[in-house]
């Protein structure tokens, strides 16, 4: 059984998220290209040849978009702005068109009762500044401040927190290392410097908003726990080796200064030179943490050159992202990252959703779509947030990824993490039986 608002501290906030490649309609309103757009354009990199051109074309339909967000009785609505819709050369001259619709958003949110939660960079690097090599050009970090800057100056005024980049292991690692997100390269010295520019331009937007006179500044960080996926110190070690890159190479960076040696084996030898110099900037005092939490991973030993590791599957259900459903690891992940971390830091977890087929029936009143699997994903994990804060972790809210059904990166259009579903031919919004259970939850008054 879903919980209910009651069920949680007085002040906790509840949420929904999006990102803007992901519903805003890339082609649309004067957004210059970006490094997602070529790496779609490529055939094999994302499914059925599938762009963001269009997405949920949110551009012309966050009104109504919004109106869902509100209705469900939600405090938070947490989106991302486009930095290619904003400055399409990634630097220079802005789009007056692109700053007018974040003004427009801002204060469509306030206008529904709505906290906005800005996230500046969500994966969406403009072509101009690819072309320069990306997040491994350490100018990429500078720009980035640049950009945070801008908004500051725009909507530091009504946005209620602000996140500087949104989970950097996947614009660092996964999209360098292995390949799946854009640039799409596996090349280990692009991926370290990828990863130290991501967490500098981190820091240095930090600086910036702070500068600015903004305040409630943080960072979206994703987590996957690593357990080993059979016995022996080869998969305990390889499960060490997971653990120091997915997760403790940025929260280390971010809250202790450093990065984990067992990361550094790998990625020390082709990180540039002086990074170290960077790690008091990367370092600086956050406001809150951002903890975005899915699955957990089994990891073994592997031959081969470091990191030596092979994902194998787990015992648990899964998503329809083939991800094991394992809420029972959230309240331990969330007490170590306060316990040995963060401390005192107020911790949102800032995505958690289930992608799941979401079969359309026809009920007594029309179209429905009865997704009781994310009901039950959903119910345990704010069960197991619930345990967290029963043990002293100071988590302050819940924010559920996604509102709408969206251009899911390489998979296209093919996974669903939507409450509400979006017929990508029609552009049809419907309310799924998740959303309208967790109206029901939060109907009460809101804090």
């Amino acid at each position: 059984m879903i919980p209910t608002r009651a069920d949680f501290p007085p002040g906790f906030l509840f949420g929904t998220a999006t990102s803007a490649y992901q519903i805003e309609g890339a082609a649309q309103g004067g957004a210059g290209p970006c490094h997602w757009d070529s790496f779609a354009a490529t055939p094999g990199n994302v499914a059925h040849g599938a762009t963001g051109a269009r997405a949920c074309d949110h551009l012309t339909r966050y009104e109504a978009d919004l109106d869902l967000v509100a209705g469900a009785g939600f405090d938070i609505y947490r989106f991302s702005t486009s930095w290619p819709r904003v400055l399409p050369e990634g630097a220079g001259a802005p789009n007056a068109a692109g700053l007018d619709f974040y003004d427009r958003l801002v204060d469509a949110t306030l206008a529904r009762g709505l906290k906005p939660a800005l996230t500046l960079y969500h994966w969406d690097l403009p072509s101009a500044l690819a072309d320069l090599g990306g997040w491994a050009n350490r100018d990429t970090a500078l720009r980035l401040a640049d950009f945070a800057a801008l908004m500051a100056g725009r909507l530091g005024d009504r946005v209620w927190s602000w996140a500087t980049v949104n989970e950097p292991w996947c614009a660092g690692w996964l999209a360098h290392f292995e390949g799946g997100h854009a640039p799409g390269l596996r090349d280990i010295r692009a991926t370290a410097r990828a990863m130290h520019h991501l967490a500098l331009g981190h820091g240095l937007s930090l600086a910036a908003l702070r500068a600015s006179g903004v305040g409630e500044i943080g960072i979206v960080l994703n987590f996957e726990p690593a357990f080993p996926a059979e016995p022996g110190e080869e998969a305990r070690a390889a499960s060490l080796r997971y653990d120091a890159v997915f997760n403790r190479f940025f929260l280390g960076g971010v809250t202790r200064g450093h990065y984990p040696e067992p990361a550094l084996e790998g990625l020390g030898p082709h990180l540039p030179r002086g990074w170290q110099a960077d790690m008091a900037a990367i370092s600086a005092p956050i406001d809150w943490l951002g903890v975005n939490y899915y699955t957990v991973k089994r990891i073994a030993h592997a031959p081969g050159p470091w990191p030596n590791w092979a994902e194998r599957p787990g015992p648990g259900r899964k998503t329809d992202m083939g991800w094991e459903i394992a809420p029972m690891a959230l309240p331990d992940l969330l007490r170590w990252i306060s316990g040995s971390h963060t401390g005192d830091l107020p911790l949102y977890v800032t995505e958690n959703g289930m992608a799941a087929p979401d079969a359309i029936v026809m009920g007594e009143d029309g179209p429905e779509i009865r997704d009781e699997d994310r009901i039950a994903y959903l119910s345990s994990h704010l069960a197991a947030a619930r345990e967290a804060i029963a043990g002293g972790v100071p988590l302050k809210g819940y924010i559920i990824w996604s509102l709408l059904d969206n251009f899911e990166w390489a998979f296209g259009y093919d996974r669903r993490f939507g409450l509400v579903h979006v017929d990508f031919e029609s552009l049809q919004r419907t309310p799924k039986a998740s959303y309208h259970a967790l109206r029901r939850m939060l109907e009460d008054a809101a804090p």
